[in-house]
């Protein structure tokens, strides 16, 4: 028997499952619980298997119903991206595309890379949002975007991942620090002297940290920070050292005159990948636009 699965069924299901209930689940959808009770109990009928339990913490899908939540969310997703494209035809616009990207990515060349796609395609629409690394790829994986732009220490398995653009973390210091003469420097002598940290928890703090502990060693730090340019602040202060992007940390450092040296070592070469769902599932723009980043991998 062919089973078939109606948009507002699948929203009703997936807003119940984000919101853990039936009741606050209706009430989001301007609906009364009895209705999507029923269209709930429907599908599981249809399909002979239970999709949601009460668990702890509200109503949880079931290992069934966690598939159709996943498959629920990219057709969704991928409805609305086609009503967004084709409404955009009558403005003009030959297609949207939605990149999502890790602070580190922003920081350097992705915009410009972007903005020099956008000039060779005025009548594409490209849309550029921030997020950790992990989240860029669930949303790349869940269709809310239509490229990612990670590093690749992220786990992106079930992605396709092409190479983009790297960078070389180095040691960011004030001039009269006692490494600035060095012309580069390995990552055991920074270990001796006060550093400061970026993003506790993040990927390069998870690094650094699995770096030091090989060599039986724990990180100096002072501080830590959110952000590179609170970094670059404080390092300014002469309060630490700093590991930070390369690329991305020496303009701020030029400018306030601090010195940043290469990091000697083969781990601190970092490659960024596109990640993307299989071609496919992309829209005429998107695939455009991944061509043209794509055509940067190898680039530093």
């Amino acid at each position: 028997m062919t089973r078939h699965f109606d948009p507002l069924t699948l929203r009703l299901f997936v807003a119940v499952c984000e919101e853990r209930s039936i009741a606050r689940a209706a009430a989001r959808e301007s609906l009364v619980a009895s209705a999507v009770s029923k269209r709930i109990g429907a599908v599981e009928r249809q399909l002979g298997t239970p999709l949601l339990v009460r668990g702890r913490r509200g109503i949880e899908p079931t290992a069934a119903g966690q598939t159709l939540l996943r498959q629920a969310r990219e057709v969704l997703g991928a409805m609305e991206r086609m009503h967004a494209e084709l409404s955009e035809f009558a403005s003009g616009v030959l297609g949207s595309v939605r990149v999502s990207a890790t602070v580190s990515a922003l920081a350097e060349r992705l915009p410009d890379d972007i903005a020099g796609f956008i000039n060779q395609h005025e009548a594409v629409r490209v849309s550029l949002d921030e997020s950790g690394g992990a989240q860029v790829v669930r949303e790349v994986r869940e269709g809310a975007a239509d490229l990612g732009v990670v590093w690749n220490a992220v786990d992106t398995s079930g992605l396709r991942a092409r190479p983009y653009r790297r960078d070389h973390l180095g040691v960011a210091m004030p001039p009269s620090h006692p490494l600035a003469q060095r012309q580069s420097i390995r990552w055991a002598d920074t270990l001796d002297h006060v550093s400061v940290g970026v993003v506790p928890g993040g990927l390069l703090d998870n690094l650094l940290r699995r770096q030091a502990a090989l060599l039986g060693r724990t990180l100096n730090h002072r501080m830590q920070v959110a952000s590179l340019e609170a970094a670059v602040r404080i390092v300014a202060a002469g309060l630490g050292l700093a590991i930070l992007p390369f690329e991305a940390a020496a303009p701020q450092v030029a400018s306030l005159q601090l010195v940043m040296r290469p990091l000697d070592e083969p781990w601190a070469v970092r490659q960024f990948v596109i990640v993307s769902r299989e071609d496919e599932w992309l829209s005429a723009a998107a695939r455009l636009l991944l061509q043209h980043l794509a055509r940067h991998g190898g680039r530093a």
